[in-house]
């Protein structure tokens, strides 16, 4: 009875249709979306796992960088021979990029000649391999007429697995393609390469570059099509690549930019990922491989393994008497008989079952029309899961670039080279059905690489020219920002000199070194309710402190912050100063203390002399300020006007500081070692505790606070102060407001100075003023910046030579985007997306520049602040005659705050500079309007 049965089944199945025989036959390799879609994300994990040095070692899928770092943008050119090893033949070339002929220009002449590999040097020696190689090179010379005794670029397309610590090395993995060639496994098959020609003679070569044949595919397309950033190639063998961000990409030094990382996707599941998709017909292919157990996924895939796979699923039905009625013969039996040309023939649109019929016929096999159309239609079944197979691949490509973009749609194209995708008629419309079905969401278009590998290698040699070029360049703009020890020692010295020439009353000086009459630092005893007032950018803000005796941490602090409008800033002084007193009104409305005549200090962040605490000359507008008739008055007289003027209020203003002093006396209330501080925002400035003694310019009309005795009369006696009992000693020092700003006013600056500094400094509303300041302050290092980038576009260096209006407009690239585009947290894409906001668009290369630029101008304004801090702490060290000096500096402005290296630089600066000096630099958590208030409650309790 069983044997009946068994008749039975197998007549049945003779009986069924063909297609739905093959189809049951083969349900395995028949993959739905759902399993595409695993095997893409299980493709996913295997990247992650090349990517990570952690884990690269055990990855299956190596992601070899590749150190090409940007496709073709157009402006390559340059004259190349190249070399193209990837087969049994290989290719030498001369190839010409002429310039501005890419992006869907042309502009590329190749000349070839294809040179037969000998199969005693296919399995014989590596020696014997570039040997042969580099005499077919000179033979190619002497037929093209090409100048030995010259130097020539050369570019080598090396078409298998490589690890490459740089752009013209490659350590050869492994052997693919059925290559044996003995001696070169784990050698640099670049400097094999330079031993050949060098054992020829007669040739001068530098090699420039070396890739695989899929990154030479995605350049030879990029150079068409500038969103090409993927190349896949599908021949005798399989392999993509991509640009992925560097920071991704551990094997390589370096977080800025993107590099195109070989996948080698051949050898996804050789790690028994697809066991639970191999089919035992994948199984015996991959036995019967010359490497068992390795490039599993390229022999579900490639080329070289279609046509044995198709053979051996007609075999095993023929044994089973599916097919043929049961005949195999030994053509069938023999390994190699279907190839994947004839896999091609047989899905030809028009004749697909004739070609079958005859290659059947061929193997010595007599097929009905049935036998025809099933074998076609294994055919068909084998390439179509090559074809799903590929694009679950580039499926995990996309969906990687598309997390790395952080974006939704993908608007991408990639290149696509190898015979079975050039000759197989029905698979390109499959692949790009299926990757585009997969990802809805993703623009994806397809390019034909018409020229092959070999001009894709010369296009990264081309790139690599351009780039090496274009980085010297824009690093020659650059050193001159750069500044040597030599020259950080100079400006200290120079600004030494400079502190010490302002303290004298004798000739002029560039740091104006102001008298502050504040006598001491906060010593925790303050108390009462003070009203601070701070103007000193674009924003006035008034505060309420209310100190608690010997509980700093108990000070309560409210405040409001008014705009300043362009109008105001640079109207008449009235206007200003009365819109000063609204704010003041308006504030202590809020406040519900309008009718409260409170103590209050002035934060005032300009140049002034003073003649007392509560008297201030205002010497000269800086900041962008303007207002006239207030240059040479007393700006408390100024402010006490308005007030009146508006008769809503009265103030008792009995102190005038500028935020340099008050962000000391800020943060000296919290440590009692604080002695200097510095303001790095919007302006720039230091103040410091010095000697009275050696305030020359003092003595002419210096006075203390009411009820303290001038200290040249020599009297003995103690006055009362705030805190009890003080002696003259009390009073030995004095706040020195700097106004270093001014350092390099007299030309002591000139030789650190950039053409593009003078710019700037010229065409400022106070020029040849305040240029340390310049050099230093967030007004003006983004402008800095912007001249920088205006003119390396000019040169063709930046954004390819475009400039837009935006670039071209003076104060639109703000100090802000200097902290924004430094940040080491912000992806480039980021950074991108900042240059868009102000008009620009830059390619990858470009983003990188510009953050060098941003990079090299903080970095300098930081070192030239650190020399200035070191000349300043130095001074304080020699005048306490100590051989060491311990000290805090108290810090405000947005710059120090807010930009990521800054603060860093500046210290490393002034340690290096004053080595005597152990510098703690503290921030000032309220600003200087605190310190306005505590100026103020000193000033009161010496009353």
């Amino acid at each position: 009875m069983l044997a009946v049965h068994l008749v039975s089944f197998f007549f049945s199945k003779l009986q069924e249709n063909p297609t739905k025989k093959v189809d049951r036959f083969l349900h395995k390799m028949r993959l739905n979306d759902e399993q595409l879609n695993d095997i893409s994300a299980r493709f996913q994990a295997e990247m992650k796992k090349g990517l990570s040095a952690e884990s690269n070692a055990a990855a299956a899928v190596k992601m070899l960088p590749t150190h090409v770092r940007s496709t073709p943008d157009g402006t390559e050119k340059g004259q190349f021979l190249a070399l193209d090893l990837g087969g049994s033949k290989f290719k030498v070339l001369q190839i010409k990029v002429r310039e501005d002929q890419g992006i869907r220009k042309g502009g590329v002449e190749i000349e070839e000649k294809t040179y037969p590999i000998p199969n005693e040097v296919l399995n014989g020696r590596g020696t014997e391999l570039f040997d042969h190689v580099s005499e077919s090179l000179k033979d190619f010379m002497h037929e093209k007429n090409i100048n030995p005794k010259k130097k020539h670029p050369l570019a080598f397309t090396f078409s298998f697995p490589c690890e490459q610590p740089t752009l013209d090395q490659g350590f050869l993995l492994e052997w693919t393609k059925d290559f044996s060639v003995r001696g070169l496994q784990g050698k640099d098959v670049v400097d094999s390469l330079r031993q050949a020609i060098k054992r020829t003679g007669g040739m001068d070569m530098e090699i420039l570059a070396m890739v695989n044949d899929t990154v030479a595919t995605m350049m030879t397309c990029g150079f068409d099509d500038k969103n090409c950033e993927v190349g896949v190639i599908i021949g005798s063998g399989t392999n993509a690549c991509y640009m992925e961000q560097l920071n991704h990409v551990d094997l390589v030094e370096g977080d800025e930019g993107q590099m195109c990382v070989s996948t080698e996707w051949g050898a996804l599941g050789d790690d028994g990922t697809l066991d639970d998709y191999i089919t035992e017909f994948d199984r015996e292919v991959d036995a019967c491989s010359i490497n068992p157990g390795k490039q599993i996924f390229e022999k579900m895939v490639s080329g070289m393994y279609l046509g044995e796979l198709v053979r051996l699923v007609v075999l095993k039905m023929a044994k089973l008497g599916l097919l043929f009625d049961g005949r195999v013969t030994n053509a069938l039996r023999t390994k190699g008989t279907i190839t994947t040309a004839h896999v091609a023939a047989m899905e030809e649109y028009k004749n697909c079952l004739g070609h079958t019929r005859e290659i059947l016929e061929s193997l010595n096999l007599s097929p009905s029309a049935d036998d025809c159309i099933a074998v076609q239609h294994i055919s068909t079944i084998v390439s179509f899961r090559s074809s799903n197979l590929v694009a679950a691949g580039l499926a995990a490509i996309l969906t990687r670039i598309q997390k790395n973009r952080n974006t939704r749609e993908l608007r991408i194209t990639i290149g696509v080279d190898g015979t079975v995708y050039k000759t197989h008629p029905q698979y390109p419309k499959r692949l790009h059905k299926v990757v585009r079905r997969l990802l809805p969401e993703c623009h994806v278009r397809f390019v034909l690489s018409e020229s092959g590998s070999s001009k894709g290698a010369a296009l990264v040699s081309a790139v690599a020219q351009r780039l090496a070029s274009r980085k010297r360049q824009v690093d020659e703009t650059l050193n001159s920002f750069k500044l040597s020890w030599e020259q950080l020692q100079l400006v200290k010295a120079r600004m030494r000199a400079a502190l010490q020439a302002g303290l004298k009353t004798d000739g002029p000086s560039e740091v104006k070194m102001l008298p502050s009459f504040v006598y001491r630092t906060p010593d925790g005893s303050e108390h009462g309710k003070y009203l601070a007032l701070d103007l000193g950018g674009t924003n006035f803000r008034a505060m309420l402190v209310n100190f608690k005796k010997g509980l700093q941490q108990n000070t309560k602090l409210y405040h409001k912050i008014y705009k300043i409008p362009l109008e105001i800033m640079q109207g008449t002084g009235e206007e200003l100063f009365d819109y000063l007193a609204q704010c003041v009104g308006d504030f202590l409305d809020y406040m519900g203390m309008k009718n409260t005549r409170l103590p209050a200090g002035f934060t005032f962040s300009f140049p002034c002399e003073q003649t007392a605490l509560d008297t201030a000359t205002l010497l000269s507008w800086t900041k962008g300020f303007k207002a006239t008739n207030c240059e040479g008055h007393d700006v408390v007289d100024m402010l006490r006007e308005a007030i009146k003027r508006r008769d809503e209020f009265d103030l008792d203003i009995v102190a005038l500081v500028n935020d340099t002093v008050g962000t000391l006396m800020s943060c000296a209330y919290e440590d009692p070692q604080c002695q200097v501080a510095l303001i790095a925002g919007t302006g720039s400035n230091v103040c410091y505790m010095e000697e009275v003694k050696n305030i020359e310019k003092s003595k002419e009309y210096m006075r203390k606070p009411n009820g303290v005795q001038d200290l040249r009369d020599g009297d003995e006696k103690k006055v009362k102060g705030g805190n009890g009992q003080h002696s003259d000693a009390d009073f030995s020092k004095m706040c020195i407001n700097t106004e270093w700003g001014g350092l390099g006013d007299d030309g002591t600056l000139d030789d650190i100075m950039t053409s593009d500094d003078t710019e700037v400094d010229q065409n400022s509303i106070n020029p040849g003023k305040q240029r340390f300041e310049k050099l230093t302050s967030g007004m003006y290092l983004g402008e800095i910046v912007r001249r920088v980038l205006l003119n390396l576009t000019i040169r063709g260096l930046l954004f390819k030579g475009y400039v837009s209006e935006a670039l071209k407009t003076p104060g639109i690239f703000e100090t802000k985007y200097l902290s924004q585009i430094e940040s080491d947290r912000l992806a480039l894409l980021q950074v991108r997306s900042i240059l868009q906001h102000m008009g620009l668009e830059g390619t990858c290369v470009d983003i990188i520049t510009v953050k060098e630029v941003c990079g090299a101008i903080s970095r300098r304004a930081a070192q030239l602040c650190g020399a200035g801090m070191a000349a300043v702490v130095d001074k304080i060290r020699e005048n306490r005659g100590l051989d060491r000096l311990n000290i805090t500096v108290g810090v405000d402005g947005t710059l120090y705050k807010l930009h990521p290296h800054f603060s860093r630089i500046l210290q490393e600066t002034t340690r290096a500079l004053a080595p005597q000096c152990d510098v703690t630099f503290l921030p000032s958590e309220e600003g200087s309007g605190k310190g306005a208030a505590l100026i103020a409650a000193l000033a009161k309790h010496m009353q």
